[in-house]
C-alpha cells in the first residue's frame, strides 16, 4: 500500500478527534469523556442487551462496565437483568437519560454549525460530499446482508416499521389492509426470498423478492432505517435482491410504490428501473417500474 495513503489517513483521524473534541474528558462541557456520551446515545429509546451494546461500539466488556456503572451513578441509566433471557442483561435510559440526550443533539449541532460557519458555502459542499463518502466506506464492512425467515422478529420488526413510515408519510395514510396480499411463503424459497441488512448487528433494512414461475421477479417491502440512510443500504439491498431473482432464472424484475418515497423512486430510476402502465392495481401504488436482469 502506497505509504502516502496512510499518511493521510493518519492526518484526518488526528484532524477530526481535535475538531471533534473527542480528547477532552469534558466532552461538550457536559462532565463526562465522548465514550460515555457516545455510549447513552447508543443504547437507543427501548432496552438494549449489554452484550450487543458492546458489540456495536467496539468495546471490551472492563470499559463498557466502567462507562455504564459511570451513567449509572449519574441517574441516566438503569442496568437489569433481561426479561426474556435470564442470562443477559440490558440497558435502558432513565427519563433524565432521554434529556440529556436530547441536549447532546442540540450541542453537537452547535457545534458542527460552528464548525461549519467557518468555511465558505463551496467548502460546506466539498466537507459535507467527504464526510458522506468517508461515512459510506468505513461503515461498508459493518453491513451484512442475509436470507432471513420472513416470520422471525426481526424480519417483522423491519416490516412493522415499513409500514409505520408509510402511514406517516402518504397523505391518506397506510392500511396494510387494503393492500395487495402478500403470504409468508411467497418470500421464502423456493417461491421468493426475505432480506434483512444488519449495521453491527441490528437490523436496520429488510427487502423481499417474489419468484413465480414463468413471470417476472416482484420487489416487495423494501425498507432502510433512516438512521443507516446515505450508506449505500438500499443499493446493497437491491443488487442483492435482484441477485436472487437472476439466479431463479427471472429475466425481468417489476415493483410498485408511491411517487411520496421521492429518495427510492429517484434510486430506481438511477439504477435503470423505467416506469411502465400499472400491472397489478395496487391501492396505494401510482407508480410502476421494471427492469431487465
Amino acid at each position: 500500500m502506497d505509504p502516502r495513503l496512510i499518511a493521510a489517513f493518519r492526518q484526518f483521524q488526528r484532524t477530526v478527534t481535535r475538531e471533534v473534541g473527542a480528547l477532552h474528558g469534558d466532552f461538550l462541557d457536559r462532565g463526562r469523556p465522548l465514550a460515555a456520551s457516545r455510549m447513552l446515545w447508543e443504547i437507543g429509546d427501548g432496552d438494549v442487551e449489554i452484550a450487543s451494546l458492546r458489540a456495536r461500539l467496539g468495546l471490551d466488556s472492563g470499559y463498557a462496565s466502567r462507562l455504564l456503572r459511570a451513567l449509572e451513578d449519574e441517574g441516566l441509566v438503569e442496568v437489569a437483568p433481561s426479561p426474556t433471557d435470564a442470562r443477559a442483561r440490558v440497558a435502558r435510559r432513565t427519563r433524565a437519560g432521554c434529556e440529556e440526550v436530547v441536549e447532546l443533539d442540540r450541542l453537537s449541532d452547535d457545534g458542527a454549525r460552528a464548525l461549519l460557519a467557518g468555511l465558505d458555502e463551496n467548502e460546506q459542499a466539498e466537507l459535507a460530499a467527504a464526510a458522506r463518502i468517508v461515512t459510506r466506506l468505513l461503515s461498508r464492512r459493518h453491513l451484512e446482508v442475509s436470507l432471513e425467515d420472513p416470520d422471525s422478529p426481526e424480519a417483522q420488526w423491519c416490516v412493522q416499521q415499513y409500514f409505520e413510515e408509510l402511514q406517516a408519510t402518504f397523505d391518506a395514510g397506510y392500511d396494510p389492509a387494503a393492500a395487495l396480499p402478500t403470504a409468508s411463503d411467497e418470500l421464502a424459497p423456493p417461491h421468493g426470498a426475505f432480506l434483512v441488512v444488519r449495521y453491527h448487528g441490528q437490523p436496520v433494512a429488510c427487502g423481499g423478492v417474489k419468484l413465480p414461475e414463468g413471470e417476472p421477479a416482484f420487489l416487495k417491502r423494501m425498507w432502510v432505517a433512516p438512521s443507516v440512510r446515505g450508506l449505500g443500504v438500499g443499493g446493497m439491498l437491491l443488487d442483492s435482491l435482484e441477485a436472487r431473482a437472476r439466479d431463479a432464472g427471472a429475466t425481468f424484475v417489476r415493483l410498485d410504490t408511491n411517487s411520496a418515497l421521492e429518495a427510492a423512486c429517484r434510486m430506481y430510476e438511477h439504477r435503470g428501473y423505467v416506469q411502465v402502465p400499472d400491472f397489478n392495481g395496487e391501492v396505494h401504488a401510482n407508480r410502476w417500474y421494471a427492469k431487465s436482469l
